[in-house]
């Protein structure tokens, strides 16, 4: 019984060592990773996801030994997941507020904010609604509340009740709503929160009624390698700075109309970037800012950040 015992008590002794020896070996290989090898996790706002997806694709394509798992989340837990090093990059529609820079310095910590891309909030609706202009005024009389029908700003419109669609309560798409739509006017509480950005283009390709805010890269046609045409199955919306929209005074969110500054919906997309140590996800992060990376965003419908734009006059049937 004793030789028995003694034997248990080592062969624990073994496994234990055992388990430990993997940790320190998973710990040093999450200190080892490279500019081009290794595996990190990201966090990105759940608006960027399209594009994103695309980065690491292409950059897992020509660095076959790294791997970016990217968890997408809305801007609230996008930003927390940062702030609590789970991740040490995010990609999002914000820089750091100064209380959140604080929490990283008493950490002795440094991050740096690098933009990406200029992004621009859609309005859709659906393919039966005849109506593709809209003035900015009227766009936050909907978001507020202050008109709940179409035929209150199209009075030969046959459709009834605005249904407006945002992807998440807690997104960057409702704080841009409400900081730069209503200028800080509460939403109005009929709209409607879906799960995802995926689910505001369903919602709205399949009601009549349908209104959705969501970002560009989620409105691409992928069988148009112009960028000129946006996916079918919904309608686009031109919006106008002027209280009367016209074919001449609206814009639809194509990159040449946001780069001018005449499209009025855009955002700025930033990295934050928490990394001493300069490994995988600084190399991802200068991918993204290469020509090859900006390339992508460009392709995706946005403005390249560190790349110029090319111009192109587009006025459809709209």
């Amino acid at each position: 019984m004793k030789k028995s015992g003694l034997m248990t008590i080592a062969s624990c002794l073994a496994v234990l060592l055992l388990l430990s020896s993997c940790k320190g070996n998973e710990k040093k290989a999450k200190e080892t990773d490279t500019m081009t090898s290794g595996v990190v996790s990201i966090a990105a706002d759940e608006s960027f996801q399209p594009i994103i997806e695309q980065e690491i694709e292409v950059f897992e394509a020509l660095y076959p030994y790294a791997s970016i798992i990217p968890y997408f989340e809305n801007e609230v837990e996008t930003m927390n997941l940062l702030l609590q090093d789970s991740v040490r990059l995010a990609v999002t529609a914000r820089p750091l507020t100064a209380a959140e820079k604080e929490s990283f310095l008493v950490r002795k910590f440094f991050p740096r904010e690098i933009k990406i891309a200029v992004d621009g909030i859609a309005v859709i609706t659906n393919k039966q609604n005849p109506d593709s202009l809209i003035s900015l005024s009227d766009l936050t009389k909907i978001m507020t509340g202050e008109v709940t029908k179409w035929s209150e700003i199209y009075p030969d419109s046959k459709l009834k009740d605005i249904r407006v669609v945002f992807d998440n309560p807690n997104s960057s798409t409702v704080r841009f709503a409400i900081d730069s739509i209503c200028k800080g006017k509460p939403l109005s509480p009929n709209l409607n929160a879906q799960k995802s950005n995926q689910s505001v283009f369903d919602f709205v390709s399949q009601t009549p009624g349908g209104m959705g805010i969501l970002g560009v890269s989620w409105i691409g046609n992928e069988k148009d390698t112009t960028n000129l045409t946006f996916n079918s199955d919904i309608r686009v919306m031109a919006v106008s700075r002027d209280e009367h929209p016209t074919l001449e005074n609206s814009y639809q969110p194509y990159a040449g109309y946001m780069a001018l500054g005449e499209y009025p919906l855009c955002r700025d997309i930033y990295i934050i970037l928490n990394d001493p140590r300069g490994g995988l996800i600084s190399g991802f992060t200068s991918f993204v800012t290469s020509f090859r990376g900006q390339r992508i965003i460009q392709r995706a419908g946005m403005v390249p950040a560190t790349q110029t734009v090319r111009i192109v006059n587009i006025r459809e049937n709209l």
